[in-house]
């Protein structure tokens, strides 16, 4: 269960793209390897990437429109947020943070009291293919986090309700010598006053604040909401946004071998900026956000 004392764990990112095929083209040109395309029964579909930390990245397209238009109407508010999003943001982004789950229900009915609700849960079930090919089912719960001030950035957790046993050593190597997700990184010209909904969200009351915005500590990650001003000073992203609301900008991730990923990227023609021990790399068709590289011990 989890421990109500300690600040969450983020589970995944989920990643609006275009076409799920350029995307995982894309993906593999940056020296990841990526795992067959799981199918959703409301019409959407992605292709994700694992990694040894036990974090994701969930690239989402859509396979069957006319389904996911069915099911937004329905109130799948999976679906019906991609649709927002989609329409707000366009087709490719950084639309959800997902955080892990033991207990979706008890996470529904703290976003309730919290006045943070961001609509009806969704259970569901599709099919997985492993590399090998071994085949299974796999459910889920999600419950929905949002603040209405900030309609482009989207929150939920996740339970995993039957998780078949599935090695996915093979699905974590990847040649770029990723390990992990380090920090999500979200513009808002005032950071702090989303302080008191993160600090629900993340069941974390501490955090850092300085003149360009806050962070916290998750579990597994960190969590920083900046200024335009920070996000340029702490990661060399150039945005500037003259409206409010918080906007995924992009995401930190781990490598322990920087001349494999450099050497991925060279033979891919992938275009880079050095910045000392990190890489960024720029947003592209089938890559909607902002991919930092850094290099670990």
């Amino acid at each position: 269960m989890t421990n109500q004392n300690l600040p969450r764990t983020v589970d995944h990112l989920v990643l609006p793209v275009a076409d799920i095929n350029v995307s995982r083209a894309r993906y593999e040109a940056l020296g990841f390897t990526v795992a067959p395309n799981g199918l959703h029964p409301f019409g959407t579909e992605n292709c994700c990437v694992f990694f040894k930390d036990g974090t994701f990245l969930e690239p989402l397209g859509i396979a069957h429109r006319e389904t996911c238009e069915e099911q937004a109407v329905k109130g799948n508010t999976f679906v019906a947020n991609d649709q927002t999003y989609r329409f707000r943001r366009g087709i490719e982004g950084f639309s959800h943070m997902v955080l892990k789950s033991d207990d979706a229900k008890a996470d529904k009915k703290l976003y309730k009291s919290q006045g943070m609700s961001g609509g009806k849960p969704v259970r569901f079930s599709r099919g997985f293919e492993t590399p090998d090919g071994d085949k299974g089912e796999v459910s889920f719960h999600l419950a929905f986090a949002a603040d209405a001030r900030s309609p482009d950035s989207g929150f939920f957790s996740c339970q995993v309700l039957n998780a078949p046993k599935v090695d996915r050593s093979a699905l974590q190597k990847h040649a770029n010598g990723v390990i992990g997700l380090k920090e999500i990184i979200l513009s808002e010209n005032n950071p702090t006053d989303f302080q008191y909904f993160f600090q629900s969200y993340l069941n974390q009351r501490e955090m850092d604040v300085d003149s360009f915005g806050m962070s916290f500590e998750t579990q597994n990650t960190k969590v920083s909401i900046l200024s335009a001003d920070g996000i340029q000073a702490f990661h060399g992203i150039h945005t500037r946004r003259p409206e409010r609301g918080m906007l995924y900008e992009g995401f930190v991730l781990t490598t322990n071998d920087m001349s494999a990923l450099t050497s991925q990227l060279n033979k891919n023609d992938v275009d880079y900026v050095s910045r000392g021990k990190r890489i960024l790399i720029e947003p592209a068709p089938g890559q909607g956000t902002h991919i930092i590289f850094e290099e670990v011990a």
